[in-house]
């Protein structure tokens, strides 16, 4: 079971890549996914719940699971970028100038961790782990579908 959780965290090994690994999970999330975009936009918003859920659970309980042995938050779990990728992305038009605009916003609340974004860490154990990208991904996610009301 360890090592399922074990490439799970990791997001199918991208956390081990020696520079960036959230952003490298992140990416890899996009890329994971872009081929579901030429379904309807609610069956694509339909799959995408699906994952955020699943992985989310996956990412919270492994997080635990694993911390004897890799410790807190360590770089290699990129579940948690994956779960707030796909966040971001969420309802978003399937283009992709808005998947960029939305791996950039979320790559930006998660590095600088602004507006309680950092506060959700401190719950600790495998959800703190998951939430602080969870809550990156919402913003990212609030900025542009603002930006799609108003313009």
């Amino acid at each position: 079971m360890k090592r399922f959780y074990k490439l799970m965290l990791s997001g199918f090994g991208t956390g081990w890549l020696p520079v960036a690994p959230g952003t490298w999970g992140a990416a890899a999330a996009a890329l994971m996914v872009w081929p579901l975009t030429f379904l309807t936009p609610t069956i694509l918003t339909l799959e995408l719940t699906l994952l955020i859920v699943g992985f989310t659970w996956i990412g919270a309980l492994g997080s635990d699971i694993m911390a004897a042995e890799w410790g807190e938050d360590p770089g290699q779990t990129v579940i948690d970028e994956m779960v707030g990728m796909w966040i971001a992305v969420l309802g978003l038009p399937a283009t992709w100038q808005y998947w960029l605009a939305a791996f950039l916003l979320f790559r930006f609340f998660d590095i600088l961790k602004p507006l309680g974004v950092r506060r959700m860490e401190k719950i600790g154990g495998g959800w703190g782990v998951m939430l602080d990208d969870v809550l990156a991904g919402v913003y990212a996610n609030m900025v542009l579908q603002t930006a799609i009301l108003f313009f």
